[in-house]
């Protein structure tokens, strides 16, 4: 990391730590702290940190020299035009792809280029694709408890071996993404925007520390969508996001800052009404 990104990284980390824990005694950056096993290091204020990132296919550059990074906690959103490079990025954070070159890092220790898709959600990373991939047979709640239990073997053997906080956790939940009321009901039976409620409610019993979504409230109503707003912004600062999204109003709903993809780089970044008033910005995504 270069010096000023260091900085940054003190200064958002120390504004994180004192929102999360309010105290006259809370320090700085905490570069004295010791870092327990399992523990996400975040001393220098990055949950995520994507440095110079190419790669290419059959000749064609998907993503150039990326770089990003995102503070704990933090609502990220990214837009752009089809074949930005959005969802090659997720696929080189989740393992999927691997850079021709580049650094990808999981807080300041881990490097995720390291690691397997297995490996890499294990460690706190979740992804929910465009489409919702649920188990239609199943009642809400069995999908959210399969999900809980870390696998997709589907036997009967499992059903009924949850701890007191395990379920304590499952109910949680469910009253955030709005189903404890359909918690009996067949996932084949939801509407589109609650399959997708559902798919991020199996996530979020994982407890993830970061959350890529792929076009969230595509294909949703109205009333959905608002739901998923007022959803992402509970979620914020418990989790860190990165939201891809085509749906503008949806980004002015949640959105504190954008990120704008344009051929395979970061074109533009900063509010969202900074970004709608770059003459680059409108020119390649939306003005056209």
């Amino acid at each position: 990391m270069n010096p000023d990104l260091m900085e940054q990284g003190r200064e958002r980390l120390s504004a994180h730590q004192d929102a999360q824990n309010p105290s006259p005694a809370a320090g700085g950056a905490g570069y004295g702290r010791r870092i327990e096993p399992g523990q996400l290091d975040l001393t220098h204020g990055r949950i995520l940190y994507l440095d110079e990132v190419s790669v290419s296919f059959d000749g064609f550059r998907a993503i150039h020299k990326l770089s990003l990074d995102i503070a704990p906690g933090e609502l990220r959103c990214i837009i752009g035009p089809n074949g930005a490079g959005k969802t090659t990025m997720m696929d080189i954070i989740t393992g999927k792809t691997r850079p021709d070159q580049g650094t990808v890092f999981f807080g300041g220790t881990i490097d995720l280029l390291r690691h397997s898709e297995a490996e890499i959600a294990q460690l706190g990373i979740g992804r929910k694709f465009q489409r919702p991939t649920v188990f239609e047979a199943m009642s809400v709640y069995e999908n959210l408890e399969l999900a809980l239990q870390g696998s997709r073997a589907l036997s009967a053997s499992l059903w009924g071996r949850l701890s007191g906080a395990q379920k304590d956790r499952l109910a949680e939940v469910l009253a955030l993404i709005r189903l404890a009321d359909a918690m009996e009901r067949p996932a084949g039976l939801l509407s589109h925007g609650q399959k997708q409620w559902l798919e991020i409610g199996m996530l979020l019993v994982q407890d993830p520390k970061l959350l890529l979504l792929d076009e969230p409230v595509a294909g949703m109503t109205d009333p959905e969508t608002e739901r998923t707003a007022e959803l992402f912004l509970a979620l914020k600062g418990r989790h860190s996001m990165i939201v891809v999204e085509h749906d503008m109003g949806f980004i002015e709903r949640i959105a504190e800052k954008v990120t704008v993809l344009a051929e395979g780089a970061v074109l533009a970044e900063g509010t969202l009404a900074q970004v709608q008033a770059d003459e680059r910005v409108i020119e390649v995504y939306l003005g056209r």
